[in-house]
């Protein structure tokens, strides 16, 4: 396929100032309804202040370019305030693992940037509120950060406790792949195999339980004689068992609840293991 082909072929999917301007009528009749609410709600509340604005309509694409050359720092507001995350930016630009809250740029992905956003920038934006959509963002960012190192205390613990290591592995069904949580052992044929699944809402277990099931029922599919366990988070203790019943199949060996407490996390590995097998 040629390059003016996949150009071609990539336009007919879509962009994200596509998904904005799709949405902007909707948008602009949200802002007037809850400028209007906020206003009556907390009439009694309400001050006049002095505050900095920045007007991007005046900063040309050069000038923004320059800003995000020199200032990296600022890319991840003024993406924020244009509703354009790195997925965005590695579809759209084809820029690939740019870390936004801490990116390197150099001048032409700097360039390629301004020139991406300066269309979709509003005409100005107080430095107050660019300051706490950034605050929103990180606190976001740093809380999912927390989470995710749960999965990685699942996989120390196994480590630790466990005959053989673990590691994150994938395996292949029918051309599809599967990426399993922790696998035992680190290479060859997988023996054991671990979907560790972190659930905090209840509207989200049947999907998870499903993929769950799936993942289980792939995994005997190609390792008939291997193990497959679970180790879930859910913290609605009650409904833990109507979990294990809704995973109760002959692919899933052992079902466990863990929660981020290190006793928990030790107890629920181990109960694990002493079900898992290491068949030859």
């Amino acid at each position: 396929m040629t390059s003016k082909s996949r150009s071609s072929l990539k336009s007919e999917y879509g962009n994200q100032r596509a998904y904005l301007a799709r949405v902007a009528a909707k948008r602009e009749k949200r802002i007037c309804k809850i400028t209007d609410v906020l206003k009556e709600a907390f009439s009694g509340y309400i001050r006049r202040e002095i505050a900095e604005f920045i007007y991007f309509s005046e900063i040309s694409g050069e000038e923004l370019a320059k800003a995000f050359f020199q200032y990296p720092e600022v890319l991840k507001p003024v993406l924020s305030l244009c509703n354009v995350a790195a997925r965005a930016l590695e579809r759209d630009l084809d820029i690939k693992n740019l870390n936004t809250y801490n990116p390197r740029l150099n001048e032409v992905n700097a360039s390629i940037l301004a020139g991406y956003i300066k269309p979709m920038l509003p005409e100005r934006t107080a430095i107050e509120s660019l300051v706490e959509i950034d605050r929103i963002f990180y606190i976001d960012k740093e809380i999912r950060k927390e989470k995710g190192a749960w999965e990685k205390d699942i996989l120390l613990a196994l480590n630790r406790h466990g005959k053989q290591q673990f590691r994150k592995r994938k395996f292949n069904w029918k051309g599809d792949m599967f990426e399993l949580d922790a696998a035992s052992p680190e290479d060859g044929k997988i023996k054991v195999g671990i979907d560790i699944k972190r659930v905090e809402a209840r509207r989200d277990i049947h999907k998870r339980c499903d993929e769950i099931f799936t993942k289980a029922e792939k995994f005997k599919g190609v390792f008939p004689r291997a193990s497959f366990g679970a180790v879930i988070y859910y913290p609605f203790v009650e409904e833990q068992q109507n979990i294990r019943d809704r995973l109760r199949s002959s692919n899933i060996d052992s079902v466990v609840f863990a929660s981020e407490k290190e006793t928990s996390i030790t107890q629920a590995v181990k109960l694990l293991l002493g079900k898992v097998k290491w068949k030859k």
